[in-house]
C-alpha cells in the first residue's frame, strides 16, 4: 500500500511514523508513506497556505490551490473512478465534519492500493476540496483538533496494522475490539481447541497474565482450569458485560445470539 500525507507541518510525522507495526510494515515493504508539505506548493514569497473566508468569520482557511497543485504530479486515478470503485485508491480529507472512522472503515481502507491523506488546519479547508477533490471526509471522534496531523497518525497506524503480515499473529486482529464477524459466537472445527474469541463488534474481553496472585489480586479460576470451551464463554459473556457498561451503543449495530441476549438480562436485572 502507498500511503500520502498532505500537510504544512511534515516534520511532525517524523516520530510517529517511524515506532510499532507502522515502521515493521514499511521496513517490510509491505507499506509506503510520504509525506508532503503543503508549502512547497504555493506561489508566494511568504509561502502563503490559508486565507479569510468569503463572506467573513472568525478564523483562517486552508487555500484549495496547493492542495490541488500538490495532488496533480502524484498520478492518481479521477476522482468518478475512484467514487466509482474502480480504481482502488482515496483521498481522504480530515475534518471534525467528517464520517467517524471506524474499525470496519479502517478495513476498507486496507483493501485499497492507495490512501491518501489531507490534513485540514486552522478553521478548515475550503470547501471545494471536500466537493471536487476529495472522495470522503473522515473524523476520528466528536471533538476539534488543531489539525488533522494527528487523525492521519491514528488511520494511517488503524490501517496498516491490517495489512496481511504487519501484525506477528494474524489472528489477533481479528479478536479486538470493534472487529466484526459474520457469524458470531459459532466455532468452527479449527477453533475447537481455542480459547479465544473474536470480539464480533463488542469491546474486547479482559486479559490477565502471571502472577496469578498479584498483592491479593487474583485472577478469575475458569481462566486457569484449561476448559477452551468454558474460557470462551466467560469470555463472551465480559465482553458483553464491558460494551454494555462502557459502549452500551455498540449493542444496537452488533448481531447477538440467543444466549447473548439472555446474558445481557442477566446483567442488566443484577444492576437494579
Amino acid at each position: 500500500m502507498k500511503a500520502d500525507i498532505l500537510t504544512i507541518f511534515p516534520g511532525f510525522f517524523s516520530g510517529p511514523l517511524d515506532h510499532g507495526i507502522t515502521r515493521r510494515a514499511r521496513e517490510m515493504g509491505l507499506a509506503k508513506i510520504e509525506v508532503h508539505d503543503l508549502r512547497q506548493f504555493t506561489h508566494d514569497k511568504h509561502r502563503t497556505v490559508d486565507d479569510r473566508p468569503f463572506g467573513g468569520g472568525e478564523g483562517m482557511v486552508l487555500k484549495p490551490e496547493p492542495i490541488f497543485d500538490c495532488l496533480q504530479p502524484l498520478g492518481l486515478a479521477l476522482r468518478e473512478q475512484r467514487l466509482a470503485g474502480t480504481a482502488k485508491e482515496s483521498v481522504i480529507l480530515l475534518s471534525a465534519q467528517g464520517q467517524r472512522f471506524t474499525q470496519q472503515v479502517a478495513a476498507e481502507l486496507a483493501l485499497l492500493d492507495r490512501i491518501v491523506l489531507v490534513c485540514g488546519r486552522y478553521e478548515g479547508v475550503d470547501e471545494r476540496v471536500a466537493d471536487f477533490l476529495a472522495d470522503r471526509e473522515l473524523s476520528i471522534g466528536d471533538y476539534v483538533l488543531s489539525g488533522g496531523e494527528l487523525a492521519a497518525a491514528v488511520i494511517i497506524e488503524a490501517v496498516m496494522r491490517l495489512l496481511p503480515g504487519a501484525v506477528g499473529n494474524e489472528a489477533s486482529t481479528r479478536q479486538e475490539s470493534f472487529t466484526a464477524r459474520e457469524k458470531v459466537g459459532e466455532v468452527t472445527e479449527n477453533e475447537a481447541a481455542d480459547s479465544t474469541c473474536g470480539s464480533g463488534g463488542l469491546l474486547d474481553y479482559p486479559h490477565y497474565t502471571r502472577p496469578a496472585d498479584f498483592r491479593g489480586m487474583t485472577v478469575p479460576e475458569v481462566l486457569l482450569n484449561g476448559d477452551h470451551q468454558e474460557i470462551r464463554l466467560w469470555r463472551r459473556q465480559r465482553a458483553l458485560e464491558k460494551t454494555l457498561r462502557n459502549r452500551p451503543d455498540l449493542l444496537e449495530s452488533v448481531e447477538l445470539s440467543d444466549e447473548d441476549a439472555k446474558v445481557l438480562a442477566r446483567i442488566k436485572r443484577d444492576r437494579k
